[in-house]
C-alpha cells in the first residue's frame, strides 16, 4: 500500500542525476526522509549538490539497488525506459512508484498556490528570479528549479508561504505516462515565456509542440492567470484556448502586451529600463542581468508578482541583489586575462540570445563561442541552418563534432545528424572564424593558440562537456606571462 506524506520514510530515485530529480531528492532529504538514488552518470552542478546533501548515489542501474533501499516509494525519471532493470524490479516487486512530476505535485505542491513557469526558453532563470523576489518580499515561497540558485544555496526550498514555484517542462512524464510534465502541476498562475520547436525526439514538428501548450492553457482553472510573452506569434497561437485571464508582457514592441519595458540602457552593473503598464510609467528598474531576453524575463516576473498581489516597488528594490542561476552566463573563472563562462544554451535561439548578452555584458572584448551539440534535438540536422545565424557576433566559433552515440527517438522518423563541419563551413562562407573539432582536447589547444588577454570564452552545452571549463582554466594558468 502506498504511504502518504506523513508516513513516508524511504524514497529511491531512478535516474537521480537530472536537475529536477536531484532537486526533488534534495527536498525530500531536507524533510528527514532517507533518500537513495542511481544513475548511469553524474556531472556538476547536480553531482556536487547530491554529495553535499548527503544523498548516496550508485552509478549504474541494478535491481539490487532497489532491494537494498527498501523504499516506501520509487520515483522513476523520464530518462528511464521500460527496460531499465531497476524500474522493472520495482514494478515486479509491487513497490509503489510515481513519475517525478506526480511525486513533486502530490508530495510537495498540493495545497499550495501552484505557480508554473513554462516555455521553450528561460524557465530556469525565470523560476529562480521569481522565487528570489517572492522570498525578498516576505512571501516565504517554496520552489523547485532545474538549476542551482546561489542566493538560496541550492535548487529547492520548502517555505511556509502560500506559493510553490516550479518549472513546467513540455517533455513527456515517464515511459508509463506520455503526457507533458507541466500538465501534472495544475497551475493556478502560469508564466509562459516562449513557444518554439524543440525536443525533436518526442515532437514531430512545431504544431505538435503547440498541441501540448494548448492542453496546458486549456487545463487552467477559470480563476487562473496566465502571464504570456505575447510579442511572439507562437505564444499568441496557443492562448486561444481556455478561460483563464491572460496578461501580456514584452519589451519595446507594439503588440497587445499590458506590461512593457521602454528606454532600455546597458550599464556596467546590468540593464536599466522603464517599466510600463498600459502605456503608463510605473517605475525605473535596475536589473543585474544583461541582454534583451533577460529584460523580457524581468518584466514577466514583475507582471506575475503584481498578479499575485505582491508589491512591485519592494520587488524592484530587491532585484539588483539577485545573484543569478548557475550555468546561465556563470563566470567559472579568469586566467591569463581570459574569462571563461558556462551556459546551458543549446537551442539556436538560446545560443543567439546568450551570445548577444555576453557581447553586451563584456563590451569591447572578443567573444569566443564554444558549443557542444549534445541534446537529442541539437544532434539532429533540424537546426543545421539556424545555428549559422545563432553565432553571429562571435569573434571565433569552436564546435565539437556530433557524437556517434544513438539518438533517442519516440517519433520513429528518419533523421540526419547535424554536421558540425558543414555548420562551420557555412559560417566561414560569411567570413567568420569557425571550426569543428573532434575532441575537447583539440578545442582547448586551439583556444590556447588563438586567445588573447581580454577575451571571453562562452562555453555552451546542456551537459558537462567533459569538464572543459576547468580543463581550459588549468591550461590557461600554465601559459607563460608575456
Amino acid at each position: 500500500m502506498e504511504k502518504g506524506r506523513a508516513e513516508m520514510q524511504r524514497v529511491h530515485f531512478i535516474a537521480i542525476g537530472g536537475t529536477g530529480m536531484g532537486s526533488l531528492a534534495g527536498l525530500f532529504k531536507a524533510r528527514g526522509w532517507e533518500v537513495t538514488g542511481s544513475d548511469k552518470a553524474l556531472y556538476p552542478p547536480m553531482s556536487t549538490a547530491l554529495e553535499e546533501w548527503g544523498i548516496p548515489v550508485t552509478l549504474g542501474f541494478d535491481p539490487d539497488n532497489v532491494s537494498k533501499a527498501k523504499p516506501d516509494l520509487v520515483v522513476i525519471g523520464n530518462a528511464v525506459g521500460p527496460e531499465n532493470p531497476e524500474a522493472k524490479a520495482a514494478m515486479d516487486a509491487g513497490l509503489p512508484y510515481k513519475s517525478f512530476s506526480d511525486a513533486l505535485y502530490e508530495l510537495a505542491m498540493e495545497g499550495k498556490h501552484s505557480v508554473v513557469v513554462s516555455g521553450t526558453h528561460g524557465k530556469t532563470s525565470v523560476t529562480g528570479l521569481l522565487s528570489f523576489l517572492l522570498e525578498q518580499t516576505g512571501q516565504d515561497p517554496s520552489f523547485l528549479v532545474g538549476g542551482i540558485v546561489p542566493d538560496f544555496g541550492g535548487s529547492f526550498r520548502e517555505g511556509a508561504g502560500a506559493h510553490f514555484v516550479v518549472e513546467g517542462d513540455e517533455y513527456d512524464t515517464a515511459f508509463f505516462d506520455k503526457t507533458p510534465k507541466f500538465i501534472h502541476y495544475h497551475p493556478e498562475t502560469l508564466l509562459l515565456t516562449s513557444v518554439e520547436f524543440d525536443h525533436a525526439d518526442i515532437y514531430r514538428d512545431l504544431n505538435h509542440v503547440k498541441e501540448s501548450f494548448r492542453s496546458l492553457v486549456e487545463g487552467m482553472p477559470q480563476h487562473g492567470t496566465i502571464l504570456a510573452a505575447v510579442d511572439y506569434e507562437h505564444v499568441r497561437d496557443v492562448l486561444n484556448e481556455g478561460c483563464a485571464k491572460v496578461i501580456g508582457y514584452g519589451v519595446s514592441g507594439n503588440g497587445p502586451a499590458t506590461w512593457r519595458a521602454r528606454d532600455i540602457e546597458t550599464n556596467p552593473q546590468g540593464t536599466h529600463f522603464k517599466l510600463m503598464h498600459g502605456g503608463r510609467f510605473v517605475a525605473s528598474v535596475n536589473s543585474p542581468l544583461f541582454g534583451l531576453h533577460n529584460v523580457e524575463k524581468v518584466v514577466g516576473v514583475l507582471a506575475a508578482l503584481d498578479a499575485l498581489g505582491v508589491s512591485i516597488k519592494d520587488a524592484i528594490e530587491a532585484l539588483p541583489r539577485f545573484g543569478g542561476v548557475k550555468r546561465r552566463m556563470e563566470v567559472r573563472g579568469e586566467e591569463h586575462g581570459v574569462t571563461v563562462l558556462d551556459d546551458f544554451a543549446h537551442h539556436p535561439t538560446a545560443v543567439r540570445k546568450t551570445l548577444e548578452a555576453t557581447i553586451e555584458a563584456y563590451s569591447g572584448r572578443r567573444a569566443i563561442a564554444v558549443f557542444e551539440p549534445r541534446s537529442n534535438t541539437s544532434r539532429r540536422a533540424v537546426f543545421q541552418k539556424d545555428y549559422v545565424d545563432a553565432f553571429t557576433g562571435a569573434a571565433r566559433v569552436e564546435v565539437l563534432e556530433v557524437s556517434d552515440d544513438p539518438i533517442y527517438s519516440a517519433t520513429g522518423d528518419d533523421f540526419e545528424r547535424l554536421s558540425s563541419e558543414r555548420l562551420c563551413q557555412d559560417m566561414r562562407s560569411r567570413n567568420q572564424h569557425a571550426y569543428a573539432f573532434g575532441s575537447v582536447e583539440a578545442i582547448i589547444e586551439d583556444i590556447l593558440r588563438e586567445c588573447k588577454k581580454g577575451d571571453v570564452v562562452l562555453i555552451m552545452s546542456n551537459g558537462d562537456f567533459d569538464n572543459i571549463h576547468d580543463r581550459l582554466l588549468d591550461a590557461l594558468r600554465e601559459l607563460p606571462d608575456d
